[in-house]
């Protein structure tokens, strides 16, 4: 399968050197742009993220995806906020609409303030245990070719039935992320894809190995996307310069997280602790002082190195990966022309060694 990538919109332009870009108020003309900028550049997907703050997803990818011909939307989607009935005949509809360019990324929210600004104060590990709940009924939903009843512990429905079917059978593409037991088991049973921060080699062979057992017992194969900051420069020393001074700008801004939310910000904190570089071109230090937030593991170097870099991640059968840059335009333009032609030629290549090897 031809390797993904993934990148992030916004609607608003971010100022600066930016940690992230679904602040701030909506600009038609720039969420236009920056869109079309990701399509014109060999993206597959863009990452609609999401804050109880933040504008709502799926009409940011609604407008999107009429600026855009074969761009795809992967909306971020707190389970719990509204009725999974609804939330299934709005992905349906959505998927329909753009014509199969839909997938979700299921989040329970990374932390409980965030969630209780929506009125949620349930905490973490149930709101896992809810989520399978949801889950379970949206993917029954999608589904379900005569009415079905519901019972569950926190979800009760009588005679649910669907019009609104998916563009994509059986459903759009489930993502979700997350380190700890509850994130974890709730994936393996409804979720297609596991999207994990940007971890030295052998601990993401490690995660991979993990997931594929949990979700044996469901019949299920898994798929695996890694996320990355790259940071790239026509050579290895101004990489490594332009580096240095993307940690400067954004530890003068003041904007910088201060505690890990999650485990799995708590996990890319302890890498930084243990070393500001692995496997050559893993960069942590952005990382460390943002406390794990923001898909902040960065590659280092020319687009020819950074492209090598993930393309180990490839082998290790990581399908699809998330970048985006600290200049959020900029470095869409930039990843286009140096380095996702690389990327997929690369991925390409593997393929073809793989399948003659077989």
């Amino acid at each position: 399968m031809p390797v993904k990538v993934i990148g992030m919109i916004g609607v608003a332009p971010p100022q600066g050197t930016a940690l992230h870009v679904i602040a701030g108020g909506i600009s038609p003309t720039f969420l236009r742009e920056f869109s079309q900028a990701h399509e014109a550049a060999g993206f597959d997907y863009v990452l609609v993220g999401y804050y109880a703050s933040s504008a709502e997803g799926f009409n940011v990818a609604s407008y999107a995806a009429c600026q855009t011909k074969t761009l795809s939307f992967l909306i971020a989607h707190r389970p719990g906020v509204v009725s999974p009935t609804l939330a299934a005949r709005a992905a349906a509809t959505l998927d329909q609409l753009s014509g199969g360019r839909l997938a979700l990324h299921i989040i329970v929210g990374n932390s409980d303030a965030d969630q209780q600004r929506e009125g949620d104060f349930s905490p973490k590990e149930e709101r896992y245990v809810r989520a399978a709940e949801y889950l379970d009924v949206m993917r029954k939903v999608w589904t379900s070719t005569k009415p079905f009843d519901y019972e569950g512990k926190f979800y009760r429905f009588r005679d649910v039935f669907s019009e609104a079917r998916p563009f994509q059978q059986p459903h759009p593409p489930l993502f979700f992320g997350g380190s700890s037991p509850g994130a974890m088991e709730m994936g393996a049973q409804h979720c297609d894809a596991f999207a994990m921060f940007g971890e030295p080699l052998a601990e993401t062979a490690e995660r991979i190995a993990e997931f594929r057992r949990m979700t044996q017992p469901f019949g299920r194969t898994p798929r695996f996307n890694v996320s990355f900051r790259p940071i790239v420069a026509e050579t290895e020393g101004k990489a490594w310069d332009k580096a240095k001074k993307i940690l400067e700008d954004l530890k003068s801004s003041g904007t910088m997280p201060t505690k890990a939310q999650d485990k799995s910000a708590e996990r890319l904190v302890e890498l930084a602790r243990r070393g500001d570089v692995h496997d050559e071109r893993l960069w942590m230090p952005v990382a460390g002082a943002a406390a794990g937030k923001g898909n902040t593991s960065c590659l280092v170097g020319t687009p020819e190195q950074v492209a090598a870099a993930m393309l180990k991640y490839y082998r290790l059968g990581v399908a699809s990966f998330l970048i985006r840059g600290f200049d959020p335009l900029g470095d869409v333009t930039d990843f286009g022309r140096e380095l996702i032609p690389r990327l997929k030629a690369g991925a390409l290549d593997i393929d073809r060694e793989l399948a003659a090897a077989a």
